[in-house]
């Protein structure tokens, strides 16, 4: 059997929200009923038809790495995941809907990924801002996830998918919203699967398709990131 080409995705997020559970759903199509805390890093494999259903299919590996940790750690810990950092092809970004803490942090995480060789506290602006020109020039795709959608309180589910929404535009990335417990919200044919295909499709591209990868980047504007424009409070 010929080998597959494959990708490699970072799965980002804080511990707890689902990182584990989310990629087990993922690769294995199946829900993991004892999860538990990743150490270090843990990496899946997913098998992806590129552009399926046209004379243009192929299948892909993708492979998924569930990196653990928090962006709270130490200097030494942050250095020791940026080994998990190099030739990245695309990023999951997982937030745990109840917890805004961990919407919040998605910004730290992105920017510890994409400026690996910076100092850990070299991207963070005054005010609470972030500043996308505090990125790496090469850039990569990015998806965001955000878990236990089945726990949002009724009245408060309208707050929630507003704040996601405030999320997706500035990562310039499409919204997943789930249950990790409920393969259906991936079923084939859905919304969620088909903004899972094309973020696929999208890292394969760019990857195996594009001219100059280098020239790549992943936010085709600068602007800041601003904590305000969540309404967390």
């Amino acid at each position: 059997m010929a080998s597959l080409d494959r990708v490699k995705v970072l799965v980002l997020g804080d511990s707890g929200v689902g990182k584990s559970s989310l990629v087990h759903l993922l690769c294995q199509n199946q829900v993991l009923g004892n999860p538990s805390w990743t150490v270090g890093c843990s990496v899946d494999v997913r098998v992806h038809d590129y552009k399926e259903g046209t004379p243009e299919e192929k299948t892909y590996y993708i492979e998924l790495w569930d990196v653990g940790g928090s962006v709270g750690s130490a200097s030494s810990l942050k250095s020791t995941r940026s080994v998990f950092y190099n030739s990245v092809n695309g990023i999951v970004l997982v937030h745990d809907l109840t917890n805004k803490k961990s919407s919040q942090n998605l910004y730290r995480w992105s920017l510890e990924a994409l400026n690996k060789d910076s100092a850990p506290t070299g991207v963070i602006v005054s005010n609470g801002d972030y500043d996308r020109e505090q990125f790496a020039d090469s850039s990569v795709p990015l998806l965001l996830i955000g878990t236990k959608f089945d726990q949002i309180p009724e009245n408060k589910k309208n707050e929630v998918l507003t704040r996601t929404a405030f999320l997706s535009e500035d990562f310039n990335a499409e919204e997943i919203n789930l249950d990790c417990t409920n393969p259906r919200y991936l079923a084939a044919g859905t919304s969620n699967a088909v903004k899972l295909s094309r973020f696929f499709d999208k890292v394969i591209e760019k990857r195996y398709f594009t001219r100059d990868p280098s020239q790549v980047t992943g936010f085709t504007e600068r602007k800041r990131f601003n904590f305000k424009s969540l309404h967390y409070d």
